[in-house]
């Protein structure tokens, strides 16, 4: 008799921020998943059988063996692995469209304002080969406001588009970093309690554990900043 036990998610996967969304969410779902890491300091984003995934060399990556039409599937970009992940299992992420809709503003502010400018704050602030005040400043300051932006929001609501969804498992990794972008989580209360909120989840905490024996700070690690910084086309 055929299994009825799906197939697991193979995840391609580094433990960073962007990486820890899908853990998060996949331990959320508790649903089987195969851990392939991809040492992006090693330059392992780059080998053809990881292009083929993910043809922007950034992980993460799925591949659903058990996809659509019960052929597999590959998904690049966190944002749709969550929204891909939330619509085939009827969860996180609403099917009513004005909800939907909701969860979607504040994933796309993620992935559009709160990651890549907390990224570059971090990049300024830590990684630069020489210190750049200008940036230092408009980063750290661009990324309070956006941590402005959550207070306000979550004056009012539990979550940041009312119930828990994708766009909280997006979003808590980056803000788990806040002292490296120079931010104090007292001068946002609603934000904080939201942060303590969500890590007091396990799925969340189980989530930003995976590989963590892997992470490293790289500011020392020349090798890895040439892998990681400057890129251009190959």
């Amino acid at each position: 008799m055929p299994s009825t036990q799906p197939s697991p998610i193979e995840l391609y996967y580094w433990p960073t921020p962007n990486g820890w969304k899908i853990t998060v969410m996949l331990e959320e779902l508790a649903v089987p998943y195969e851990v392939h890491f991809v040492n992006i300091g090693k330059g392992e984003q780059f080998e053809p059988s990881f292009l083929a995934i993910s043809p922007n060399n950034r992980m993460p990556a799925i591949v659903d063996p058990d996809g659509p039409d019960n052929t597999p599937l590959s998904v690049f970009e966190s944002g749709a692995i969550l929204q891909y992940l939330g619509r085939k299992f009827g969860r996180f992420y609403p099917s009513e469209e004005r909800a939907r809709m909701e969860v979607d503003q504040w994933l796309f502010w993620q992935m559009g304002g709160l990651g890549p400018m907390a990224g570059q704050a971090h990049h300024f602030r830590h990684y630069a080969p020489e210190r750049v005040d200008y940036a230092i400043d408009r980063y750290t300051k661009e990324v309070n406001r956006l941590y402005g932006v959550m207070n306000q929001r979550l004056a009012d609501r539990a979550f940041l588009a009312g119930d828990y969804s994708i766009a909280d498992m997006a979003s808590i990794g980056w803000v788990k970093s806040y002292e490296r972008q120079g931010q104090n989580l007292d001068d946002f209360p609603n934000l904080k309690r939201w942060f303590e909120t969500m890590m007091a989840r396990p799925a969340v905490a189980r989530g930003c554990e995976v590989g963590i024996e892997h992470r490293k700070n790289i500011a020392d690690d020349k090798d890895a900043q040439k892998v990681l910084f400057g890129q251009t086309a190959r």
